[in-house]
């Protein structure tokens, strides 16, 4: 997977400069394998969570300064975290021509590894709420980070090759989501003002459904906008011998989780992809007591931007209505509280 995923990007950058030699390409990466393998499982084992790539991006920094890269560290200005941008960005100018960024996240997940591999994370830290949580790279940054590195030497040893600037960005806080997100911090910090503006972006992402050895690589869309909120259901708690004294946030919830399923089967064009998931519900505490409130996580996706705020609109206008219907006070209707995703992620169809 690594060894390929280097000489995709790699075959892509040369593709733009218009020269590509793949045996001495191959001879190259074949020579590094091994050193790009030990880096993975180092960096596997010492993950960090959003806004604390701290060690991570030194070490990326440190990679990428040995290899005469321009380096720059700390980028990063957060809005609504405070954390500390740990954003690297490398230049590399050779000669006249296309300006390509390559880009890397770094950042890892809140989940306890269960792998029993020998270079499994045994890291555990405190979150954001104090919470003590294990550390683990379950989302792949670890390998895209190797990837980075490979392709940022390979491009060293084929400076004869190729011609212009390689701008790499390795982002903090892929994890953070819309209002902590390294991308945007990166942007408020300047990226497309202080260094080179990029003619051509590259990057990947690992996925477990492709067979190992191989790399895809689809034009147009990829991945989705994402929309991810929250229902609050309130109701009056009771005792369940007397449900005519109470509203029952449970049955409420029910009805609501049914009837938010038509968005997408009754006033989605079928033509146009979207998916409406509730993913949580929590509610109650016994089984004779009637609930005060039930709280509900959900996610939607779909391509189109205009059909993410239309579902959005649904929601809330199902959850009202469902809350007018179940006979709840105007200050009891249900409260939804939604964070609308980044756009869906277009590919060049040029590059295809």
């Amino acid at each position: 997977m690594i060894k390929n995923s280097v000489a995709f990007i790699l075959y892509f950058f040369l593709t733009i400069n218009q020269v590509f030699s793949q045996i001495n390409l191959d001879n190259a990466i074949d020579n590094e394998l091994n050193n790009l393998v030990a880096t993975y499982k180092a960096m596997h084992a010492l993950p960090e969570l959003s806004g604390r790539e701290e060690k991570t991006s030194a070490f990326i920094a440190a990679q990428l300064k040995a290899l005469e890269y321009d380096v720059t560290e700390n980028v990063g200005k957060f809005q609504n975290r405070n954390w500390k941008g740990y954003g690297v960005i490398g230049v590399m100018k050779n000669g006249n021509g296309p300006t390509v960024l390559v880009r890397t996240d770094m950042d890892a997940l809140p989940v306890i590894e269960k792998t029993n591999l020998a270079y499994a994370s045994t890291v555990t830290t405190k979150n954001d709420a104090g919470e003590e949580v294990g550390v683990m790279h379950a989302c792949g940054h670890d390998i895209h980070m190797t990837v980075f590195l490979g392709v940022a030497k390979m491009l060293v040893e084929t400076k004869m090759q190729w011609h212009g600037t390689v701008v790499m960005v390795a982002q903090p806080a892929e994890e953070g989501g819309p209002g902590a997100s390294g991308a945007e911090a990166m942007l408020s910090d300047g990226l497309y003002s202080k260094f080179p503006k990029p003619d051509y972006i590259l990057g990947l992402h690992q996925v477990p459904d492709i067979m190992a050895g191989k790399v895809g690589i689809a034009p147009g869309y990829t991945t989705s906008i994402s929309g991810a909120g929250e229902i609050i259901v309130r109701g009056k708690g009771g005792h369940s011998s007397k449900p005519q004294d109470a509203k029952d946030p449970i049955v409420i919830s029910a009805e609501l989780i049914m009837a938010l399923q038509t968005i997408v089967s009754r006033e989605t064009n079928p033509l146009t992809p979207a998916t409406l998931t509730i993913g949580s519900i929590q509610g109650g505490t016994a089984g004779n007591i009637i609930a005060d409130e039930v709280h509900m996580k959900f996610n939607l996706r779909t391509l189109d931007e205009n059909e993410c705020d239309k579902m959005i609109a649904s929601v809330i206008r199902i959850a009202k209505g469902i809350g007018i219907a179940a006979g709840l006070p105007d200050d009891k209707l249900p409260i939804v509280n939604v964070t609308k995703g980044y756009p869906a992620n277009y590919n060049d169809p040029g590059f295809d």
